[in-house]
């Protein structure tokens, strides 16, 4: 008998259908992996599964019995958790409080028990092998420690279900190894895991099975062990993804566009200095906490800097906030694209015109409507951006839809220079290829990009030249013919390399 089994489900939002016929079943003791593109209907299967959303047809088995959570704390006591691919934690409560919110610990009447609480949360954090005060307020720790405290929340459920929505997408190597000794040992215990990533290496490593959704439908469900990683990317984006080949062009006459010198921060960053030229992809790699977001932010003004000048074509400028930087013609994309990439109750239109306002604004301030959604929809056919129209929620849309709004929104305001952290993080491989190709496009049109990412293999396939941080400063450079995965990591950890 199947521990959990979807027969049937679809749901529709808006008279847009994004689910149709799905059956899918999980079994006792097994990592099931759910892969498509962003869009397909994987979140909206598990957010039915979670009690999040009803199904408009179709119905749920739990232990072949029909069930039917019209909460997820309906859902909870049934034994299904969801960890969200986006962080549910509350940024100023502990987190022990964070892991136990609405199930608190309390002595007789209604006294909480902190001392119980702070126990059996460090049980849990010993459970995962990690290493944090359960005291510690949430927002004080990394994006990484926070994602482990939305799965320590999920493992004090005592879940017989665990549904884990891109749980790595903001782990290092390390924090993976961990995670999957969890999810190994809970296999071990019975537990049945449903596992959404876009990470095939990660895939192959943890999943039983894996089941391929496209357009809301079911398209395969197979065996891990017998699945070509081709094939499985062909099921998901309907079509074969052309691989482009990664050529450096000769930049070195190439006039500097942005030029950075020993910019300083605390500990975090430590007189840093680069230069970025006109038609430029400059890596920024590193290992979580090394200063790669730090640098970025002080290059845009979103942090202040306690030393060093950042020069703009040449000329000093006086960048003392994110306004500053984008009158010099820099933009930033966050890797934090919910929290400061977006204003997810705003609609599509909004979000993308939002930096672009004076360009559409009259003498008296009339804004030209028509004008502007013009633009805007340009840019959603042109990134190929999934929305029923310019006034849907951006916070209705896919974590990769809503990637895409993040991007075009500084493509829209035609800034020279681009910062993107993290562009493709939690972006399905047909997504992933677009984001990709658009950015070597931006690049051959003379714009200069920074691309910060913990995926080296994309760094090595996107950039001209990688620079590598370590604890804050600048531990190397590498141009693109000479960068290896093993070289970046030397750097990163600063090891030398063995001689050849």
């Amino acid at each position: 008998m199947n521990l959990l089994e979807a027969r049937g489900l679809g749901k529709a939002f808006g008279g847009v259908t994004v689910l149709q016929g799905i059956d899918f079943d999980l079994q006792a003791g097994e990592v099931h992996a759910l892969m498509g593109e962003n869009g397909a209907g994987k979140s909206t299967l598990m957010k039915i599964l979670a009690g999040v959303h009803a199904a408009d047809t179709g119905e749920v088995l739990l232990d072949g019995k029909p069930v039917r959570p019209s909460s997820p704390r309906e859902a909870q006591d049934l034994g299904i958790a969801l960890i969200h691919q986006e962080l549910q934690l509350m940024p100023d409560l502990s987190a022990a409080a964070n892991v136990f919110i609405g199930r608190e610990r309390r002595r007789t009447g209604w006294r909480l028990d902190h001392t119980r609480q702070l126990a059996d949360t460090q049980v849990i954090f010993e459970r995962l092998g990690l290493s944090l005060d359960p005291r510690r307020a949430v927002g004080t720790l990394s994006v990484a420690q926070q994602q482990m405290v939305e799965i320590a929340k999920a493992l004090s459920l005592k879940a017989r279900v665990l549904i884990m929505d891109e749980p790595t997408a903001a782990l290092n190597p390390e924090e993976v190894e961990e995670l999957f000794r969890v999810v190994r040992q809970l296999r071990a215990e019975g537990v049945g895991i449903i596992y959404i990533s876009h990470k095939m290496d990660e895939l192959r490593r943890i999943a039983d099975r894996v089941t391929v959704l496209r357009d809301g439908r079911l398209i395969a469900t197979q065996d891990m062990a017998g699945a070509e990683m081709d094939e499985l990317i062909r099921l998901m984006v309907g079509r074969e993804l052309q691989q482009t080949a990664h050529a450096a062009p000769d930049l070195s006459a190439a006039p500097v566009l942005l030029e950075a010198r020993r910019l300083s921060r605390g500990r975090a960053v430590r007189e840093a200095s680069f230069t970025l030229r006109r038609g430029e992809i400059l890596g920024l790699a590193g290992l979580m906490g090394a200063g790669r977001t730090e640098l970025a932010r002080l290059v845009f003004g979103a942090d202040r800097r306690d030393g060093g000048d950042v020069l703009v074509n040449g000329k000093p400028a006086d960048i003392r906030s994110p306004a500053d930087a984008v009158r010099h013609g820099i933009a930033y994309l966050s890797e934090d694209r919910k929290g400061l990439g977006l204003a997810t109750g705003l609609d599509v239109e909004a979000n993308l015109l939002m930096p672009s306002l004076a360009r559409f604004t009259g003498a008296l301030g009339h804004i030209d409507r028509r004008a502007g959604q013009s633009a805007a929809q340009a840019f959603v056919q042109r990134l190929g951006i999934k929305t029923p129209s310019l006034g849907q929620t951006v916070a209705r849309l896919s974590g990769g839809n809503q990637q895409k709004i993040a991007l075009a929104k500084w493509l829209l305001r035609d800034c020279d220079i681009l910062i993107v952290d993290e562009p493709t993080r939690g972006i399905d491989v047909g997504a992933k290829a677009e984001i990709h190709r658009l950015l070597r496009e931006l690049a051959a049109a003379g714009k200069a990009l920074i691309v910060i990412s913990s995926e080296l293999p994309e760094l090595l396939g996107l950039a001209h030249r990688i620079l590598v941080m370590c604890e804050g400063r600048i531990s190397g450079e590498l141009p693109a013919a000479d960068a290896t995965q093993e070289a970046l990591m030397a750097l990163a950890t600063r090891r030398e390399t063995e001689p050849a």
